[in-house]
Formats: structure tokens, sequence, C-alpha cells
């Protein structure tokens, strides 16, 4: 009996190498973006960093940015017109867009223009 649970504890281990190998390789994992169908719809503002920050969504999709810094942020898009402004949000506040139709929208702080982010809609 226990060379069995030996035996699987070994399988086991085997199989999740090959996991993480595969998904290392994998051309679809990058460290800073987010794919639809994985509780995408977040975005957290900390550390005057917007994570993920880049975020692919469907569209009609709701989007909602969380400010988890202790000072306050916009999320404003760099179209114009503007798709979408916030107001200045503080520690923990939120604010959320529905992207109604597939594109790119590129975002950023207009308190602190050098943060950045882009949703993606398909």
């Amino acid at each position: 009996m226990k060379r069995r649970s030996v035996l699987i504890a070994g399988l086991a281990a085997v199989v999740m190498v090959a996991v993480v190998l595969l998904l290392a390789g994998s051309p679809n994992v990058t460290a800073n973006t987010q794919q639809a169908g994985s509780a995408a719809t977040e975005v957290k503002i900390d550390n005057f960093s917007f994570g993920p920050g880049t975020i692919t969504v469907a569209a009609g999709t709701t989007v909602t940015w969380t400010n988890r810094d202790d000072i306050p942020h916009t999320v404003v898009s760099t179209d114009d017109p503007k798709a979408f402004k916030s107001k200045v949000t503080d520690t923990d506040e939120k604010f959320s867009y529905t992207f109604a139709k597939p594109g790119t929208y590129p975002y950023f702080c207009s308190v602190h223009p050098k943060m950045t982010g882009k949703v993606i809609v398909q």
C-alpha cells in the first residue's frame, strides 16, 4: 500500500511539472496581461500602476478599477473625444465602465500621466 502511495505521489509531481512547463512556454501567458474568462473585470490601482496593465475582455463587459493606493488617481481614456473619464478616486474607491464595442482603449491617470493601461475589447 505504501509503495502505491509513493507511485501516485511521484506521478502527480511529474504531471504538475509538465503543466508548469507547458504554461511557461505558452505565448498567451504574460505577466501583465489578463484574458477574458479569468475573472478579468477588475483592475487594481496600486503603487502608481494599473494591474494588470493590459486586459482583454468581450464586448459588453464592465471593467472596474479599484484604487488601492494611499493617494488619489483617475482613469481617463486617451481617445478624443474621451470614451470614459473617472472622477478623482481616493483609497478603496471604484470606477466602472462598460465596453460596448470592440476596439483598443488606452487610458492613463490624469494626476500621474506616466501611469498607463489598456483595455482590448474583442
